[in-house]
């Protein structure tokens, strides 16, 4: 009896040691360290012509207002559904009408537009381009494209100038294509033809004034073989990914990045900004048994990606250039039902937190589901990009990005699962706590997985002691999990409506704004505790609110 009861003593000790060494104590009047909101700068969306709907622009500025997103990014600015360049009597003339709509609205709500400089008007195109999505879009450059290209960005660029003024467009940005290294899907030319465009595009938006801002590739997701080097993709060069196991001891790197440096200095060229899609995604074609295969990377994968260009970018004649991810997300398919799901949120939590200093921006695609890229979809929760759902409902994601916008700019602590801030301003605490599990470090959610696999993860114990607080300071405590702000869990419980009646969409609504929410006080010596069991992909702030 006293060999048991000395072995439950020992086990009692170490579990109370073990909890001692989860306890973080932080001082809130510490010296901290400055650090810039990477996750509020820019957000994604579809299409130039989406941003002319009534409930686009409401989601839009919900975002804006509640996430902090700065500026917003859409393709097919230029498309013909946008009407840039009119015939009339033979003669090409530029029409900026809708254009106006969209960049009006946006700057009205203090959203600007991050502007990608796509596609090629029709009468720019090839005469049989090749097209992309349902509504068509031209990529395949016309035999006159350099010229008729500078041209229209010339003119475009000093419209907005004149209309908007000199100071508000020299904070824009102005990127070069999308994914032009996908060949032919998004630009059915050579590498060549794309920095020849990219060279008009800079020339024509220099000429109205050197200050203006440019950049480039807008390539895709990071690779670990040559299959871009040459001048169009060359899958015969993928057969790595095909002999190992673990893809992710194969060394990742962007793609056209270095040659794309290396030509802008030949040419003289500026670059006043990198942009590449950091996807922890890729579709490998094995040339042997012409098969593919898609791949989903680690949780790090992102962290890594950012390291090698932020070291690639330093090293070369641009070290100055900053560096926008102006697409990112689990996965790049539209129809990824983890992009619904609690897991997206507690990922997007860790990469953004990780990734502190490594980047300007890392730009969710997309905010809305308002998103056709593959057409209308059946379902209300269908696994689309987007932060809101058709009907207006937040999803997990939504408030990984609101609760990041509520953290101070100042950092006080820092591990993987815990990131405490100050607001310099009032000087009040706000920390963020999340669980992604280290069960699922192995992988990226990605929607092949069911939610009971993913939910499988250890638990992590939140003890953290807040001090040097005054007396009485009191904090809100929201916590995001499978019950709360989970809203695709909501509407299964509901019998998966399709669609919902407008009773219960507000009802739906209500569910997915509202988390679990309490408050606590510190006591007399300005002292507060918070313990909390994490369960896997749980978030939780917790705010200062006086």
């Amino acid at each position: 009896m006293q060999l048991k009861n000395s072995f439950i003593l020992a086990v009692i000790v170490f579990a109370q040691w073990v909890s001692a060494q989860n306890t973080v104590s932080v001082n809130a009047t510490s010296q901290g360290e400055k650090f810039d909101h990477l996750w509020s700068k820019c957000v994604g969306a579809g299409r130039a012509n989406e941003a002319l709907r009534a409930g686009w622009l409401e989601q839009m500025e919900k975002v804006h207002l509640n996430c902090g997103f700065e500026y917003v990014r859409f393709h097919a600015l230029f498309h013909e559904d946008m009407f840039p360049v009119l015939t009339q009597n033979d003669i090409l003339v530029y029409n900026w009408q809708y254009i106006d709509d969209v960049f009006d609205r946006l700057l009205d709500m203090n959203v600007r537009p991050f502007v990608e400089l796509a596609f090629f008007p029709k009468q720019f195109a090839a005469e049989d381009s090749k097209t992309v999505f349902w509504w068509k879009a031209k990529v395949t450059p016309g035999p006159d494209y350099a010229q008729q290209w500078h041209d229209l960005i010339k003119a475009f660029t000093q419209h907005v100038v004149d209309r908007y003024g000199m100071d508000e467009v020299l904070t824009w940005y102005f990127e070069v294509w999308n994914e032009p290294n996908l060949y032919p899907f998004f630009f059915h030319g050579k590498k060549s033809q794309y920095f020849e465009l990219y060279k008009q595009s800079a020339l024509a938006v220099k000429s109205v004034d050197e200050r203006l801002k440019i950049g480039g590739p807008s390539t895709s997701n990071f690779v670990p073989d040559a299959r871009f080097d040459a001048e169009i993709i060359d899958n015969n060069v993928s057969e790595a990914i095909f002999e190992v196991e673990d893809i992710n001891v194969l060394e990742w790197h962007g793609v056209w990045i270095e040659d794309f440096l290396k030509y802008c200095e030949k040419e003289k060229l500026p670059v006043d900004f990198i942009t590449t899609h950091p996807y922890p995604t890729d579709y490998a074609f094995n040339p042997e048994t012409g098969k593919g295969r898609g791949l989903t990377r680690y949780a790090q994968s992102v962290i890594e990606d950012l390291k090698w260009l932020k070291s690639t970018v330093e090293n070369s004649a641009y070290p100055d250039a900053e560096i926008h991810l102006t697409e990112w997300n689990t996965s790049p398919s539209s129809r990824d039902r983890m992009h619904d799901l609690l897991p997206g949120a507690a990922y997007i939590v860790k990469s953004n937190l990780d990734c502190i200093g490594l980047t300007n921006s890392l730009a969710f695609w997309t905010f809305t589901d308002i998103f056709e890229e593959k057409g209308g979809a059946a379902s209300i929760f269908h696994g689309g990009f987007g932060m809101i759902n058709f009907q207006g409902l937040v999803k997990p994601s939504y408030h990984a990005y609101r609760m990041l916008h509520q953290l101070g700019e100042e950092k006080l602590y820092k591990d993987d699962y815990l990131f405490v801030s100050r607001n310099s301003g009032n000087g009040k605490v706000v920390a963020l706590a999340y669980n992604y599990p280290k069960e699922n470090e192995g992988s990226v959610p990605a929607g092949y997985k069911s939610y009971e696999y993913l939910s499988k993860g250890s638990p992590k114990q939140l003890d953290l002691t807040l001090t040097d607080l005054k007396p009485g300071a009191m904090f809100k405590i929201e916590v995001l999990d499978k019950d709360h702000g989970n809203v695709c869990h909501s509407w299964e419980k509901m019998g998966k409506p399709e669609p919902p009646t407008r009773e219960q969409v507000k009802v739906l609504k209500g569910m997915a704004e509202n988390l679990k929410t309490e408050l606590i006080t510190a006591d007399e010596n300005g002292v507060v505790s918070v313990k909390r069991e994490l369960f896997p992909w749980n978030v939780v702030l917790i705010k200062q609110i006086n």
